[in-house]
């Protein structure tokens, strides 16, 4: 696909999540003409927490939005083990790992999150949103590609980005379908939120129970508000994404008998107004570009919910992308070797899930489960400590190139380190 020097600066992101926005906030600030696309109505409220660490946090603060983040961050006393009689059996507090533990210092709901970046990237920045419709075809030639939407009219973008998560529709139409890259985990979980009156005493307090069920629940950012959570493992399986009521037939089901509070969960599951379902997997690509189309965040590298890098992989990746798609002279096959060079070793270690896997989060056994508690308290000695330690600094394990061309990308705890070029050389 011929390639010029200088190309169209019109783009087209499919996804209003965060990495879509965080790639429309950078950008905007090269002067692109950037329009998101999002199959929601609007920007999508509530959500569990998400953790801003490492690079992750570093690019939120450069885009201006650390002290905002920090305003509506989640207040937790960290994570607590419990047993059927809510009693903890394991803890590990937020300030663990110099807060960058399962925890970390700076929680944020994703619809928070969210929500930030799109006030960054609202109407009136200059950034285009399409709510309530998605992309149906994709075209390219030459001079870029030809957009078929499912409600607004056909439009012509010089790059189109798909950041639109696991089940991505831009995958799907320029590389092929979910099945061919998505690596299931084999566990399902769900999540929700409920104004149940129960003292959590700031711990997000998670329960296993024999078969592989994980039920969770964790402090909201409003008082009165929980966050709850099942999980449980399975063979990967068909289900209708978008039958709610069979969604929660199937948990209930799964979890009857389960202990603990689940009860109570359950019930309060039923008539919640955000619940959320899906299987837990990664996806895997040898390349996240087809000729002018490219992929983000969880559309092309989801490390699962497991790992605590999908905030961090999603930020990073957009700066990274901006950045390379804004370099002066630069075309978009040049930009996006560049993201792939810089992005894949972070991507890479980012998905290697921790010590246990998915045996580690849902234990199958009674044994297993005490036995996951014991872990629990001994992640602050050796060897444990050494082993959570590496897993922990993945966030941070990438050397952000400064980008000179993107206002605001460079200045202390962005730039490259000293002796560094102020960009990585092609």
């Amino acid at each position: 696909m011929r390639e010029t020097g200088k190309e169209e600066k019109d783009v087209l992101v499919s996804g209003a999540g965060i990495a879509g926005p965080a790639l429309a906030y950078w950008l905007r600030t090269a002067g692109f003409r950037v329009t998101v696309v999002e199959r929601a109505p609007g920007p999508r409220p509530g959500g569990q927490t998400v953790d801003l660490r490492g690079a992750g946090r570093e690019v939120i603060s450069r885009m201006g939005l650390m002290e905002r983040a920090r305003a509506v961050a989640v207040d937790q006393r960290g994570l607590a083990l419990v047993d059927a009689r809510d009693r903890i059996t394991a803890r590990m507090p937020t300030g663990a790992f110099d807060g960058e533990g399962i925890v970390s210092e700076i929680e944020i709901l994703r619809g928070d999150l969210a929500g930030l970046l799109y006030g960054a990237t609202a109407p009136g920045t200059g950034t285009e949103y399409l709510f309530d419709d998605t992309i149906t075809a994709l075209a390219q030639d030459d001079e870029g590609v030809t957009v078929t939407f499912e409600k607004a009219a056909r439009r012509h973008f010089s790059v189109v980005v798909g950041a639109d998560g696991p089940h991505s529709v831009v995958r799907s139409l320029a590389f092929g379908p979910e099945t061919d890259f998505v690596s299931p985990l084999n566990c399902c979980t769900a999540w929700f939120t409920t104004r149940e009156e129960w003292d959590l005493d700031g711990w997000f307090r998670m329960f296993n129970a024999p078969g592989g069920l994980v039920a969770s629940a964790r402090p909201g950012r409003r008082p009165g508000e929980i966050k709850a959570g099942f999980s449980f493992r399975a063979e990967p399986f068909v289900y209708d994404r978008h039958d709610v009521r069979a969604q929660q037939e199937l948990i209930a089901r799964r979890f009857e008998g389960a202990g603990w509070e689940v009860p109570r969960l359950v019930a309060a599951m039923r008539s919640s107004e955000d619940f959320f379902f899906d299987t837990l997997g990664q996806v895997r690509l040898d390349s996240w570009s087809r000729g002018r189309t490219a992929l983000l965040g969880d559309a092309g590298h989801c490390p699962s919910p497991l790992t605590g890098m999908g905030t961090s992989l999603a930020l990073v990746g957009a700066y990274v992308l901006a950045g390379e798609l804004a370099a002066p002279g630069a075309g978009h096959l040049d930009a996006f070797r560049n993201y792939d060079r810089i992005m894949r070793p972070y991507v890479t270690r980012a998905q290697q899930l921790p010590p246990g896997g998915v045996s580690g989060y849902a234990p199958s056994s009674a044994l297993a489960i005490r036995l996951r508690a014991a872990s629990m308290r001994s992640m602050n000695r050796w060897p444990m400590r050494q082993v959570l330690a590496a897993q922990f600094a993945k966030a941070g394990d990438i050397d952000l190139p400064a980008y000179p061309h993107l206002p605001g990308a460079t200045g202390p705890g962005l730039s490259s380190p000293a002796g560094t070029p102020s960009r990585t050389p092609r």
